[in-house]
């Protein structure tokens, strides 16, 4: 049977009655046949809970067995020491009891002493057929003797194999450990906390195995914001949510009415490890709550299982999902299917009579392919135990024995041969006085003697290798009150013993005053001695805090009694005596009193007086003093000294005198002196010290203060004297005395007062150095600082005519300079100050005196060498970039012998130019220049030569520099300008000579030369002006010399011999011959007019046309025309034109004319008719009628039209160009084509669009791009693209642009003429490849 026993108390010590269940399972018993080794352990509550004497039921033991379960030894597991040790062959059995008893009501909730309670006598758990835990109905215990505490006892028992279990499949997906039982377990009897998320719980619940069964959880979601967050556990750690699927499914849903979540866990197809201890944790936030309970996985009875044993232990392979695992369904549940018939061979009665090694033979033979499964169920189905061979009579499992008593331990034997040991905590038991072993027959008896608390412990005994163990419980009997307190009552000083005797030497009592437990360590004044059953508490000297109720506390019982200190009568042996210090002298007053050791306190003026750094008290015996060190004023006053617990009191008066003192280091200034700011308020507090209060007269000088002043006055206090002046004023300023007196003596002392104002304006400042945007001004401190160093200055300027003065300066300058800045050059200006110290800003100082910012200029630029002789240097620059308000007044030219550091003026007047020649140099000498520009504001910085000019003149060979015009024939109209100049090099002045075809030139051509150029001017052009003009320069025996071709053109005179060569149809074939006088110009086109013969009105039929015979076409048939043709040159169209002698007539096709007038042309006909003579025309017209007469007919034979369209082709291409870099550029080509083709230029391939660096043109096939002073950057391949109707053609050229200066460029840079010339050859050399 067994029994379970359980009690619940209200978690309060209010009237609610207590629960208890009794839970009573009938099992079949039967001794188990192991040797079970068990061990007891008994747990002690600190406090039990009250609960009502009228309610509380008879203390009864729980009593909780677990039983063992024989099998196998399992392999060796690792333990919490890290030791690995095998298990011991028996399961563990525990054994709990627990008794709860109440104390009685009306007692005070004092902790009642600890005490162990034993079981008389524990049943042998034994196991039914199903291997079930059964136990025998034990002995009750005997009921508590007093009011003690509820204890809890357990017994563990181990067992040699694992527990059911544990012997489950360990392929489980979920299964915990190895079997080991929950941890969760042995915290049962804990008050689980409220739960503040959980409204529903799980609850504990049971199934058969392959079962199902669902466990559900709900949390109120009014007050949360979000889901909370639920956890599965089965024991402490194992997390359920990573082992979900087929066996284990858990569901979430959330009901919006309700506001519930609600959480489920299914478990599906129960196995039997599945059992145990399972929780669920509930988080939210800040907030927990947790929930445990227990699932319990029952097995089918034996009996069921008439199935084929051979089927039920195969492992599934037809690819479920279970698949490669053992099914064991067949063992756990009827199958639906129809049942194979029964084989033949009963498989299991083979195994339970075959040895352990034929197991895994039998299998094979009978097709069981899951031996593992097979071997733990055949384990389970034996049920015939074994007796045990060497005990006829075991051990019982507990025995109980009071502390101090007897118990004997007595066991059958078998085998009375049997070698025999007794274990202590499995250390061996040796024959003692304590332990003595007797024989009876087959009995074996271990007696043991006065049984203590070490002798509580498990005890076992082998015979052979057989074991069985007990359990003993040692019960301490209560100590009893035998002599109780007896009331005291003493004075102070005195001894005190309270006496004590209880029933039991050396035991252990508790000693409390008042209900508290009286303090006995080494600085206690309570003192603690036991002898035998006595006990005493002794207290040396009594003081009247010992009074109270003391009391003495045993496990038996407790006494008390009453303790009463009271008080001896004073007797004042030295009474407090009066006494007169002097300040900062120490200060003694002592009494004597008895009692000596009374205690008592001392008083000032009715104020308790603490010790302190300044007082010190002392109590010795009869003696009490108060000293002081060292006075103060505060110290005096009426003491009192009052014993502690007597309504006496002795008092003394202690008078202070102190000498009058002014304390000015109460001041926190240095050398005493005050500074107040002029205008201001001074209210001078200076502390004063004298007992009795001192007389204070305040002076200035021989001046009293007195306190009824206006604006300055004197006041005295008891602790400090007032000076106050309501308005300072400088002459305020000075030395005060102090002059302190009374009966104990005179003091004296001095304060300075200083009166600051701001300080006075300093002088107008003076404007000593002026620039173009600046000046440098200078002044004088001012006269009066105010009393405070000067700080620094505020400057302020405006312009002359304003009246705004502008702050130049916002952080104070501290020197007497400043350089004002940024002002506008040529306006007059002044400037005035401001002295600053700690006090405020003067007033401003008288403004300075007018000044103008003037700058000198910048200084030359590009200052060249011009000329050098043998005594003379010219040398050349130009103006300063900047001039400034000041204007230019001229320049100031210096030069310097190198070697020297001495530079003499050369003009002693200033030059205008900028060009100017040093005379009277020595020859060949080495001489630097400088040039200064002049202004009002002064000299401008120097422009100084690079290098040293060598004094001696140097022959330099001619070169001509032709432009780049001029290198190409120059065209020019008739009666325009020619001017050509030709710039040349060389020294001394070369000779210039001009020649025409070898020819001197006209008179009409003007020349003129220069040292570096050489002008041809022509007022008004004329044709004879045109050839080939030659230019030499001549230097000694050098000449250079250029030709240059100059072409006057005219306008060209009209073409000659002007005819009509044919008509036919509406068509008149014109010819003609080039006129005789071209212009002095190429003809390059020619205009074609046409009139009809009744308006004479010319109408033109073709411009710019270049052959010299023309079709005219579209003629009006009917009309007659005449025709006139103009010449043109690059001048222009001639001033006349040549008109066709004849006209021409047009006529209808088939049409004769009979007359028509001589002189003119008809159409049809194979020939003109001339009208030279009219004897001619007379003869014509005589034939013409005569072939008409006669009837013959003028066969016209048929023309076709020229086809004059093609398509564009280049006749002249482009050539490589070099260009010079800066010179304007032009890439020439002429195209052929009909109709007039477009004209694309392209650089780079790039079309060329609207830039305006290039200029295109086109006029009469010949096609112009010209580059606007082009850089390195427009070099590159240039395409012409001519496109019409008919095709398209390209012609391609290479430009390539040299880099460089320009001639005007190096000079301006000052480069010497010599290099000059070096660096423009070289650039002609590269042309001309």
């Amino acid at each position: 049977m067994s029994v379970t026993y359980s009690e619940k108390v209200a978690p309060d010590s209010g009237d609610a009655p207590s629960e208890n269940s009794v839970v009573v399972t009938p099992k079949e018993a039967k001794v188990a046949s192991k040797d079970t080794d068990a061990r007891v352990k008994i747990t002690e509550p600190e406090a039990a809970m009250p609960i009502p004497a009228a309610k509380a039921p008879q203390p009864q033991p729980v009593i909780v067995v677990t039983e063992p379960v024989e099998g196998e030894v399992t392999n060796p597991k690792p333990v919490e020491n890290g030791h690995n040790e095998p298990e011991p062959t028996q399961a563990e059995k525990r054994v709990e009891v627990t008794e709860v008893k109440e104390e009685q009501p009306g007692t005070s909730k004092v902790p009642a002493p600890s005490m162990k309670k034993s079981a008389e006598t524990i049943a042998t758990p034994k196991k039914d057929k199903d291997g079930d835990v059964t136990a025998s109905t034990p002995s009750p215990p005997p009921p508590a003797e007093d009011g003690s505490t509820p204890k809890k006892l357990s017994i563990d028992h181990t067992n040699d194999s694992d527990p059911e279990s544990t012997s489950g499949r360990k392929d489980s997906v979920w299964s915990l450990g190895d079997g080991h039982p929950s941890d969760e377990t042995d915290k049962q009897t804990e008050t689980p906390p409220l739960s503040t998320l959980l409204i529903e719980r799980p609850q504990s619940g049971s199934i058969n195995v392959g079962g199902d069964i669902t466990f559900i959880a709900k949390v109120e979601a009014k007050d949360l914001l979000r889901k909370p967050t639920i956890k599965w556990f089965k024991g402490k750690w194992m997390d359920l949510a990573s082992k979900t699927g087929k066996h284990l499914q858990l569901k979430e849903s959330f009901d919006r009415f309700t506001k519930i979540h609600t959480f489920e866990m299914h478990i599906i197809k129960a196995k039997e490890n599945y059992a145990g201890n399972y929780r669920c944790e509930v988080t939210y936030k800040d907030k927990f709550d947790s929930c445990s309970f227990d699932l319990e996985v029952k097995e089918i009875p034996e009996g069921s299982l008439n199935i084929d044993i051979r089927s039920a232990f195969k492992r599934s392979t037809d690819g479920q999902d279970d698949a490669g695992e053992l099914d064991f369904s067949g063992l756990l549940k009827h199958r639906e299917h129809k049942q194979e018939e029964v084989p033949e061979v009963d498989v299991w009665e083979i195994l339970k009579n075959a040895r352990p090694d034929e197991y895994e033979k039998i299998a094979f033979t009978y097709g069981i392919t899951d031996l593992r499964g097979l071997l733990k169920r055949l384990k389970k189905t034996k049920k015939e135990e074994k007796k045990s061979e060497a005990f006829s009579k075991r051990l019982e499992p507990a025995y109980q024995v009071d502390k101090g008593g007897k118990i004997r331990l007595i066991v059958d034997l078998a085998d009375p041969t049997v070698e025999l040991k007794w274990y202590k905590n499995g250390q061996e038991i040796r024959p003692t006085p304590k332990y003595i072993f007797e024989h009876k027959g087959t009995q074996r008896i271990m007696v043991i003697n006065n049984c203590q608390i070490n002798d509580d412990a498990a005890y076992s005994v082998t015979a052979g290798e057989e074991k069985c163990t007990t359990e003993l419980f040692v019960k301490e009997l209560p100590v009893n009150i035998v002599k109780k307190l007896e009331p005291v009552k003493t004075t102070v000083n005195e001894r005190i013993e309270l006496e004590c005797e209880v029933s039991e030497e050396g035991a252990k009592v508790r000693w409390m005053k008042n209900g508290v437990e009286v303090p006995t360590g080494v600085r206690s004044r309570y003192r603690v001695k036991s002898e035998g059953t006595k006990h005493w508490l002794i207290i040396d000297d009594a003081t009247k805090d010992d009074t109270g109720t003391y009391s003495l506390m045993a496990t038996g019982g407790t006494t008390e009694a009453h303790v009463q200190v009271e008080l001896k009568p004073l007797k004042i042996l030295m009474d407090l005596q009066s006494a007169t210090v002097l300040l900062g002298q120490p200060l003694k007053l002592n009494c004597e009193i008895y009692p000596g050791n009374i205690p008592g306190r001392w008083y000032k003026n009715g104020q308790l007086v603490q010790p302190s750094e300044h007082i010190s008290i002392m109590h010795r015996a009869k003696n009490h003093n108060l000293e002081i060190e060292s006075t103060t004023i505060h110290d005096a006053g009426d003491y009192t000294f009052v014993p502690e617990g007597y309504t006496q009191t002795l008092s003394a008066k202690v008078h202070i005198i102190d000498p009058p003192r002014v304390h000015l280091e109460a001041l926190n200034a240095q050398d005493n002196t005050v500074t107040i700011v002029a205008g201001n308020k001074l209210r001078l507090e200076i502390p004063i010290s004298g007992e009795p209060a001192p007389r204070v007269v305040w002076m200035k000088g021989e001046r009293v203060i007195l306190d009824s002043g206006s604006r300055m006055r004197a006041e005295t206090f008891p602790d400090h004297t007032c000076l106050t002046i309501d308005s300072a004023e400088r002459e305020d300023t000075g030395n005060y005395k102090i002059i302190l007196q009374n009966e104990a003596g005179e003091d004296t002392a001095s304060v300075k007062i200083k009166v600051v104002d701001v300080p006075d304006p300093p002088e107008a400042p003076l404007v000593t150095d002026v620039g173009g945007d600046w000046c440098t001004m200078t002044w004088e401190p001012p006269r009066y600082d105010g009393g405070s160093p000067i700080l620094g200055y505020f400057i302020e300027r405006k312009k002359k005519q304003s009246s705004r003065w502008m702050r130049l300066n916002f952080d104070l300058c501290k020197e007497t300079t400043f350089e004002p800045k940024k002002m506008i050059e040529g306006v007059p200006y002044e400037v005035r100050i401001f002295a600053v110290n700690a006090i405020g800003v003067s007033k401003p100082s008288e403004p300075s005196k007018p000044f103008i910012p003037l700058a000198v200029t910048s200084e030359p630029t590009v200052l060249v060498v011009d000329d050098v002789t043998d005594t003379t240097v010219t040398m050349k620059w130009r103006p300063p970039d900047t001039i400034g308000a000041a204007g230019l007044d001229g320049y100031q030219v210096e030069y310097c012998l190198e070697g020297t550091d001495e530079w003499i003026l050369a003009n002693k007047e200033l030059v205008e130019k900028t060009r100017y020649t040093i005379t009277g140099l020595p020859v060949e000498a080495k001489i630097l220049v400088r040039v200064k520009a002049i202004n009002a504001a002064g000299a401008s910085p120097p422009r100084t030569t690079q290098h040293s000019i060598l004094v001696k003149e140097v022959i330099e060979p001619p070169k001509i520099r032709i432009p780049r015009h001029l290198k190409q024939t120059y065209i020019r109209k008739v009666g325009e300008v020619v001017n050509l100049v030709v710039p040349f090099v060389g020294k001394p002045r070369p000779k210039v000579n001009w020649l025409k075809e070898g020819q001197a030139i006209d008179k009409t051509v003007s020349i003129r030369n220069s040292d570096c150029d050489s002008i041809m001017f022509i007022r008004k052009a004329e044709r004879k002006h045109s050839g080939k003009y030659e230019l030499s320069v001549q230097v000694e025996n050098h000449i250079d010399t250029a030709t240059l071709d100059i072409q006057i053109v005219d306008l060209p005179g009209p073409p000659q011999a002007v005819k009509i060569e044919e008509v036919w149809g509406n068509n008149v074939a014109l010819d003609w011959n080039p006129p005789k006088d071209n212009g002095n110009a190429p003809i390059i086109g020619y205009t074609i007019q046409k009139a009809d013969k009744k308006t004479m009105e010319w109408y033109t039929c073709i411009e710019h046309y270049h052959r010299t015979c023309f079709t005219v076409s579209d003629l009006v048939v009917g009309n007659e025309y005449y025709f006139r043709i103009y010449s043109e040159n690059m001048v222009g169209l001639s001033e006349s034109a040549t008109v066709t002698k004849n006209s021409a007539l047009i006529m209808k096709e088939g049409k004769f004319p009979h007359d028509t007038a001589l002189g003119s042309y008809h159409a049809k006909s194979l020939f003109p008719f001339p009208s030279h003579s009219s004897s001619s025309s007379s003869s014509s017209s005589s034939r013409s009628s005569s072939h008409s007469q006669s009837g013959m007919q003028l066969k016209i034979p048929e023309y076709n039209d020229r086809d004059f369209t093609e398509p564009p082709a280049f006749t002249q291409p482009l050539i490589n160009t070099f260009a010079i870099a800066g010179y304007n550029a032009t890439l020439n080509c002429s195209v052929r084509a009909n109709p007039r083709p477009k004209v694309l230029w392209m650089k780079n391939k790039m079309t060329i669009i609207d830039d305006p660096r290039y200029r295109m043109f086109s006029n009469q096939g010949v096609c112009t791009l010209e580059i606007r002073k082009p850089s390195p950057f427009d070099g590159g391949v240039y395409t012409c693209k001519a496109i019409n109707d008919l095709g398209e053609a390209q012609v391609d050229c290479k430009l390539e642009v040299k880099g460089g200066f320009t001639f005007f460029e190096l000079m301006k840079r000052g480069v010497p003429l010599h290099l000059i010339d070096k660096y423009m050859n070289e650039s002609e050399k590269k042309g001309s490849n």
